[in-house]
């Protein structure tokens, strides 16, 4: 639940500016084949209206219904990110958006990677930065080197999200356990063919993007 008028005023700031750039980086176009991992349509409600429509095969663990988001531009699969149900090289581009940071343990994050460079050319893999000084999920400066035991007695009365939100014990234990955010080492581990580009905000690294580009 996103209670926090000011998170999604932001929100709209970076997904539309990421989006621009994506665009100008990979240039996708209406031919393009493009595999979303872990996303879902409204992601795509952020491109600029002068860009040209890609048509896009979301994979996504969470579709109960896969076919109710099916239409003339996307096409729902149920699919683990870590084992995503396609062929080796069967798209053009490989797009995820603050996907990976919720695999819970490395290993789940070595085998999303793994996947995303096996069934596309390109890549455009993003994901919030851990030295970022406030954790973007929980709203809250520093929490996430705070060990796991403590974050998850400290989220509900000492994060911005567990105020607002008040989640339920349950929630909580979901939302803090599968959070793990990547450093820029750990990125470059993940991507070793990619270029890391980073996301700044006053001169801080917000998020980390890998990005291969083979055209």
């Amino acid at each position: 639940m996103d209670l926090i008028p000011i998170r999604k005023l932001f929100f709209v700031i970076f997904r539309r500016r990421r989006m621009k750039r994506f665009y100008a980086t990979l240039r996708p176009t209406s031919r393009t084949r493009l595999l979303d991992i872990g996303g879902d349509p409204h992601t795509w409600l952020f491109e600029s209206r002068s860009c040209e429509p890609v048509p896009v095969t979301l994979v996504n663990l969470h579709f109960p219904n896969p076919a109710a988001f099916n239409n003339s531009r996307f096409t729902a699969v149920h699919g683990d990110a870590t084992n995503i149900p396609f062929e080796n090289q069967s798209f053009d581009i490989a797009y995820s958006n603050s996907v990976i940071e919720h695999m819970t343990t490395w290993e789940r994050q070595q085998a999303v990677a793994s996947e995303a460079r096996r069934v596309a050319k390109n890549l455009w893999i993003q994901t919030p930065a851990r030295h970022f000084p406030i954790e973007p999920h929980l709203l809250t400066p520093f929490f996430q080197y705070l060990p796991k035991r403590l974050q998850l007695r400290l989220a509900r009365r000492f994060t911005l999200w567990g105020i607002l939100s008040k989640p339920s014990a349950a929630e909580i234990n979901e939302f803090v356990s599968e959070i793990r955010l990547l450093t820029l080492r750990e990125m470059k581990q993940l991507f070793p063919d990619c270029l890391i580009l980073k996301e700044r905000v006053l001169g801080l690294t917000k998020s980390y993007i890998a990005v291969r580009a083979q055209r």
